[in-house]
């Protein structure tokens, strides 16, 4: 076996298939905020073969971020990480889904840039949120790209009483995300590394279930009834994709976003579905 390490951050449905895709012959360093969640993930796992290890993370505070880093130095040469943290706008309110989602990946990215190898990649799992909003003013593109992080949620247009309602901050978020990526782009080059984005649709996880059960599901259902393929996906076709963005054959991808939603965004652009919010 080798002695690269593969951190995956989220040990939900998408974190898992990715981790089975990617870890065979690899350490893989579980990570997540729920210890009940963290401790399954990592007896499925260890009972399919693999060679893992676990450590309690909260995205939302550097220090454990860089906990998490460190951890996964010592077990070896840090090759792939692949952050799927993240708050559906049904879980938490404005501030939290903010600080977890947009704040907690920018630390994400800052922290394991010390640590990537050369050759490395790495890649977070955003939504397809992302596209959903009208394009944002230049500025404030501009400053949810390179803003230091530790100043992101200071600014004015991500205050409490600028964001309406928790699915703007989601959709603001994910933006973020896509932008972070091809900022960090620039700082990971210098590193020999690369760091792209997966923007999913609705993926049958138990994050999803939650939502097609809420009081918002009939818009998840609209989502799907409006879209070409009229299918949710399960979480193996994320887990390919990402398996492409990671490996040597997307060697010349770096800064990007994949969206990968059945046509979702694609009805929306062609008016058969109004956007939310």
């Amino acid at each position: 076996m080798s002695n690269d390490v593969i951190v995956i951050i989220g040990a939900g449905g998408i974190g898992l298939a990715i981790a089975r895709r990617q870890g065979f012959g690899r350490t893989v360093l579980l990570a997540d905020h729920n210890d009940t969640v963290l401790k399954s993930g990592l007896q499925q796992l260890r009972d399919a073969g693999y060679v893992a290890e676990a450590q309690a993370v909260d995205v939302t505070s550097r220090a454990s971020v860089r906990t998490l880093t460190e951890a996964a130095a010592d077990l070896g040469k840090v090759t792939q990480v692949v952050n799927t943290a993240g708050l559906s706008p049904n879980m938490a309110p404005i501030s939290k889904v903010l600080e977890v989602d947009l704040y907690g990946a920018a630390v994400v990215f800052d922290e394991f840039e010390r640590v990537i190898a050369p050759g490395g990649s790495g890649l977070i799992i955003s939504s397809m949120a992302g596209h959903m909003m009208p394009a944002l003013p230049s500025e404030q593109d501009h400053a949810l790209a390179f803003t230091p992080t530790d100043e992101l949620l200071d600014l004015p247009f991500l205050k409490a009483d600028a964001v309406p309602n928790t699915l703007v901050a989601y959709m603001l978020a994910k933006r973020a995300n896509h932008l972070r990526v091809q900022a960090s782009a620039i700082s990971w080059g210098e590193k020999g590394a690369r760091v792209n984005s997966i923007s999913p649709g609705i993926i049958v996880t138990p994050l999803a279930l939650h939502e097609l059960n809420s009081e918002i599901g009939d818009v998840y259902r609209a989502m799907v009834n409006a879209s070409p393929s009229k299918r949710v996906a399960p979480p193996d076709e994320i887990a390919v994709a990402a398996s492409f963005l990671l490996g040597p054959d997307a060697g010349f991808i770096t800064g990007s976003d994949l969206l990968i939603d059945g046509g979702v965004i694609a009805a929306m652009r062609a008016g058969k579905l109004s956007t939310p919010g």
